[in-house]
């Protein structure tokens, strides 16, 4: 297959997205510039609720946040109809091209923006050269705008390309960071004939040129935990009070005191700790955000459990009540080494492509898994891919940038990849 890219146009689409990065459920206007580029190659295309299926295990932002942002997406020119719609049932967008009788190969690349405002000196490229997020609080600080570049490059390089044979489904996954975009996704059986799917990301720690060709990741839970007591002023009844904030405390130490396991990596975090009212009021509420990591699912159920009982025992050592909540998990799904071997095979001698690894074990979590692991239950295959982009700064943070060189290898790499997987 010819794999002639134009890079420049990657990185026009990369940073028209850049400038208007929407976190998860809210991506009005990516999910519009998405599905009317693939219409324009000829895919069938479904969008928003023909795209995933909600669950009812999603997070979304509040409805204020919804609302301003959907009303933001309109004045930027997308259709309020679309917007309605999105609005109500989720977004994302999935293209299908139909090319001949073979297999059916699938590219899952994710679209969601982070809540973090970017940096916005010279020192800093996108503020530089002019494509910064227009959005104040919000940008693309995780290489997600080059993933939906990405997909839409191997569009266009796949429908091109007239010795295809198979069926080439993109899917552009809302709502990675956290939302539970990957399950819902997974739900909208869209999978379910898929015989081979790969997914990707940018960076992670690797130079231009690697390209990693299975990488298993941490699964993840997240929690909210409420301890609830009793307020009382703090010099003249502090015996009446039972004090949530001194339980939650205790907690903190005693998460972070959880053991280690001989299995694997486990990973325990108190990402947000919020209580009291004044300096002379015993708190009456705490709340805590918490976070469990384990290498296999296994792993992180121990983690979960050993968490449980830390909490619990805290609230109870204090005479305080709490309350623990599961707002989303993302499960590990091992790379096939059969299938790593096999891409790594057919993207050898791939142009800007430097050093092949078929293995790497990531320390953190993707929802990718999800639609990897249904694929599998459906008979076909999987494996997610990492290409490697020199960074400016780390993933997640005000300075986040990527050598923009990466988006051209990527749809070399992916669509030669997805080629050979259509041809068995």
């Amino acid at each position: 297959m010819s794999l002639d890219v134009d890079t420049q146009s990657l990185v026009g689409i990369r940073r028209d997205l850049h400038e208007h990065p929407e976190p998860g459920w809210c991506e009005f206007r990516t999910t519009a510039v998405i599905a009317e580029r693939l219409r324009r190659l000829g895919f069938e295309v479904h969008v928003g609720p023909d795209a995933v299926e909600l669950t009812g295990e999603e997070r979304f932002p509040g409805e204020e946040t919804i609302d301003r942002r959907a009303e933001r997406a309109i004045e930027e020119g997308v259709d309020p109809d679309l917007v309605d719609r999105l609005r109500a049932g989720g977004t994302g967008v999935v293209g299908v091209l139909e090319r001949g009788d073979g297999p059916v190969v699938g590219l899952r690349t994710d679209i969601d923006a982070l809540d973090i405002h970017e940096a916005e000196d010279e020192d800093h490229r996108p503020a530089r050269e002019g494509f910064r997020s227009e959005h104040a609080g919000e940008s693309h600080a995780c290489g997600h705008d080059g993933h939906a570049a990405i997909g839409l490059g191997v569009a266009e390089t796949v429908a091109a390309d007239e010795s295809f044979d198979g069926t080439l489904k993109l899917l552009f996954q809302p709502g990675e960071e956290g939302w539970g975009g990957g399950r819902a996704m997974a739900a909208s059986g869209h999978l379910d004939d898929v015989d081979s799917l790969l997914a990707v990301h940018l960076g992670l720690d690797l130079p231009t040129g690697t390209v990693v060709t299975g990488a298993d990741f941490l699964t993840v839970s997240g929690f909210e935990v409420e301890f609830s007591g009793t307020s009382a002023h703090s010099a003249a009844a502090p015996h009446e009070g039972k004090n949530a904030l001194l339980a939650a405390s205790t907690a903190v130490q005693n998460l972070y005191a959880i053991p280690r396991h001989s299995d694997g990596e486990t990973r325990i975090n108190v990402g947000t700790l919020e209580a009291g009212t004044a300096s002379n009021v015993v708190p009456g509420s705490a709340t805590m955000s918490v976070e469990s990591r384990g290498r296999t699912d296994e792993l992180c159920a121990y983690v979960e459990d050993r968490m449980e009982s830390a909490l619990r025992g805290a609230a109870e050592s204090h005479g305080v009540d709490v309350s623990i909540t599961k707002r989303g998990t993302t499960i590990s799904a091992d790379h096939d080494p059969a299938v790593a071997g096999r891409i790594a095979d057919a993207i050898a001698d791939v142009e800007g492509v430097t050093d092949v690894r078929t293995h790497l074990a990531v320390p953190g979590s993707e929802d990718a898994c999800y639609l990897i692991e249904r694929v599998r239950e459906h008979g076909g295959d999987g494996t997610y891919l990492l290409v490697g982009a020199d960074l400016a700064s780390g993933h997640h943070t005000p300075r986040f940038d990527f050598d923009e060189n990466a988006l051209g290898i990527a749809v070399r790499t992916l669509s030669r990849a997805l080629a050979a997987e259509a041809a068995g």
